[in-house]
């Protein structure tokens, strides 16, 4: 199934799928499974996901975070405005039948209101340009008593996280904890939470990267941790 353009995408969102669908022609879009895989597995377990449940996997990018839902949630429907990011995903989720992968904007979301049980998105909000008009499209197509879950690297309180806003070609919007609670609260959500997840993955004895000094760095990096934010849609 090709992702069907019914829209176009906004500037900031077409700098968004320009980037991104260049990042899926490099392979980078699969890197992302790795970077993420162990801060998105303890996200999931805390999602509790059930097989009533209809998912939205926001930024879903090659897919990888919807087939591991996919396994048990009863629908996962995968979002992302990168063209290039969903025809990979659908390559690689043949095998499900519960996968849906559409085009379309944290902003303008082409499902019906009320329909998700649960949103996730791994890595992805601090590149929309209104955070709050994505929180409120998400409270449209979200069920009443439904829960979000965003998960994010790239935010004021990690202070290493914050080399990569000059770095990347497409603005990002970075918030501290607290303003991010604020956020939500403002945009009609409840019981919000927010804790930090650390990444446990292995850090290898000499880092040769270009974002950390050496592999001491990376580490505390992990050790702050990824920031997630749970609300429920009232």
């Amino acid at each position: 199934m090709e992702p069907k353009v019914d829209v176009l995408p906004s500037p900031a969102d077409q700098k968004i799928q320009q980037e991104f669908n260049q990042w899926a022609a490099a392979g980078r879009g699969d890197e992302m499974e790795d970077h993420h895989s162990d801060i998105t597995d303890q996200t999931l377990a805390l999602m509790d996901l059930q097989a009533a449940d209809r998912v939205l996997d926001l930024g879903c990018g090659t897919g990888w975070a919807s087939r591991r839902m996919a396994k048990v949630a009863g629908e996962v429907v995968g979002l992302d405005v990168a063209d290039e990011m969903l025809r990979r995903a659908e390559q690689t989720s043949s095998a499900f039948k519960n996968i849906r992968y559409v085009w379309g904007s944290a902003e303008s979301i082409p499902v019906g209101d009320n329909y998700f049980s649960k949103v996730l998105s791994v890595e992805s909000f601090y590149y929309y340009a209104d955070q709050g008009k994505a929180l409120d499209e998400l409270r449209r197509v979200m069920a009443p008593g439904g829960k979000l879950f965003i998960l994010i690297n790239l935010y004021k309180d990690n202070h290493y996280s914050l080399r990569w806003v000059g770095e990347l070609k497409v603005p990002v919007q970075a918030l501290s904890e607290k303003e991010y609670i604020a956020l939500l609260e403002k945009h009609g959500f409840s019981n919000v939470q927010a804790q930090r997840i650390p990444d446990r993955s292995p850090t290898p004895e000499t880092y040769s990267g270009k974002w950390f000094k050496n592999a001491e760095e990376l580490r505390d990096f992990k050790k702050i941790g990824a920031l997630l934010l749970i609300a429920e849609r009232k």
